[in-house]
């Protein structure tokens, strides 16, 4: 079976009266004989799960990284039916006891087909999700699944929630833990910059761009951003500096074209990770950038010049448009006008920088073999979820009531700064967390804190928070908190 992904590229040649509504990147799966349908009566399989993957979009699933991970976990599943002589939509016996099958070869089986629990807990979430729908739309009379019904407690309210029981049980939250403590933050910084734990250099250090990748690292802490969105954000879109530092943290605004779900939202940045930042943009990147001939690979698509930019948009290509509007894909094939890439993070020879997901793993690979072997992994989406237990630390323990009196004290800041101070002082830490995140809703915001860690010393202090609002359904929340942990699976976006 042959995944591919659609482009709308050139539709015009495909003798079509319109131009077809498949979304950009939407995976197709086509059987190896290329063809989708054997003639009139019931549709292949592949077709059907092609009908699915058009409808996810839809259905609470908004990003294309997401619809990858949906489409490969369903067509592992059908063509290990199809090596076993079972139908995609087979009586439920068979179904049932290919599943037993499935689990015992990815769980044993050769060691590269084998999946960790959590893996194979987010396959099973998938086939759930796509054999309810084909149930409901009549593609299928059963499902290899057999669930029972909990009873789970959220915030006080208790709810019935059906469980799966194929997924295997995984640690308790405190055996796996998701995040960095301030001393390991410390030191995974330090390793950024090429330091030794005592700040000194470190004198086995090879690596280049120091400047980048501490600011880069400085910044993904302070603000919580996906790896998504802080490799595709564009130098014109990161906050001026206060004119004079301040406690506060400084607003800092994500767009819409780079977040997941593209939904608008305004994180923060703490006012030293800022000047480090633009440190970066002052002295290290004019050097890697400035006067390049850098242009995008043809792969990419055309170059897209950018002439007369500021803080909100820039000509791209003689059109005027705003940067909001521009995807990750898009903003990758900009070129600055003085040469180089418009991207923050820049490369040798002026291109965007993405291998983020290599340089936190060589930095902690550093770190634990020479400095402290209990350091972890540390992928992209580590340092979100540290962001998330830092802040919600600080929203509970009394440190921005603390920040807020210095601003009043000391006269910090404008008004901005102090109404901002004021409302951390007095607003429900899980109200603000979820805005921070971009999360959909209160409740997703506690099953994702439930997740990173139920040992920590403030977890009374968030529980006891009055949950004043932005519910959602169970079901959207669960999905929403699996897909922030399906990002730790491949160091990715989701």
């Amino acid at each position: 079976m042959i995944l591919s992904f659609f482009s709308s590229r050139g539709w015009e040649s495909w003798d079509l009266g319109d131009r077809p509504l498949l979304p950009e990147r939407m995976p197709v799966l086509v059987d190896d004989d290329l063809r989708f349908e054997d003639g009139p009566g019931a549709p292949r399989p592949s077709t059907v799960v092609n009908r699915w993957l058009r409808e996810l979009p839809a259905s609470g699933c908004p990003a294309p990284s997401s619809w990858e991970s949906y489409a490969r976990a369903v067509k592992a599943w059908m063509e290990f039916l199809a090596g076993h002589g079972v139908a995609v939509f087979d009586s439920r016996e068979r179904l049932k006891a290919a599943l037993g099958k499935y689990a015992e070869y990815r769980a044993a089986g050769p060691v590269r087909e084998r999946f960790a629990a959590t893996t194979w807990g987010q396959h099973m979430s998938i086939l759930s999700l796509f054999y309810r729908w084909a149930m409901e739309e009549g593609h299928a009379e059963a499902e290899p699944f057999t669930y029972r019904t909990a009873r789970a407690l959220f915030a006080g309210t208790g709810r019935q929630v059906r469980v799966n029981l194929a997924v295997r049980r995984t640690p308790k939250p405190h055996v796996t833990i998701k995040y960095l403590e301030p001393d390991f933050t410390r030191l995974f910084l330090d390793g950024l910059r090429g330091l030794a734990p005592d700040g000194g250099p470190d004198p086995y250090y090879r690596g280049r761009e120091l400047a980048r990748n501490a600011a880069v690292g400085d910044l993904t802490l302070a603000t919580g951003l996906r790896l998504q969105e802080f490799s595709s954000l564009l130098i014109y879109e990161i906050p001026p500096l206060p004119a004079r530092p301040t406690t506060a943290p400084v607003p800092f605004p994500v767009p819409a074209g780079i977040t997941k779900g593209r939904k608008f939202r305004i994180t923060w940045i703490s006012y030293e990770a800022l000047v480090a930042v633009h440190q970066y943009l002052d002295l290290d990147r004019p050097a890697t950038v400035d006067d390049t001939s850098w242009r995008p690979p043809r792969r990419w698509g055309e170059p897209l010049l950018v002439t007369d930019p500021d803080a909100r948009g820039g000509r791209i290509n003689g059109v005027r448009r705003r940067w909001e509007t521009l995807t990750p894909a898009e903003r990758f094939r900009l070129v600055a006008p003085g040469g180089g890439t418009c991207v923050l993070a820049a490369k040798n020879g002026g291109g965007p920088f993405t291998a983020w997901a290599e340089v936190f793993e060589r930095t902690s690979d550093r770190i634990r073999a020479r400095y402290e072997p209990r350091f972890p992994h540390v992928y992209p989406h580590r340092l979100r979820h540290s962001f998330s237990m830092r802040t919600l630390e600080y929203l509970v323990s009394g440190h921005y009531r603390q920040a807020a009196r210095l601003v009043a004290a000391t006269d910090q800041g404008d008004g901005e700064d102090a109404a901002l101070m004021f409302y951390l002082s007095k607003a429900d830490p899980l109200l603000v967390l979820r805005d921070l995140l971009g999360h959909s809703s209160v409740l997703t915001t506690e099953k994702y804190l439930r997740r990173l860690d139920t040992t920590r010393i403030y977890r009374e202090a968030y529980e006891r928070s009055g949950l004043g609002g932005g519910w959602a359904d169970d079901a959207d929340a669960e999905r929403e908190a699996d897909a922030e942990f399906a990002d730790d699976a491949d160091g990715g976006e989701g």
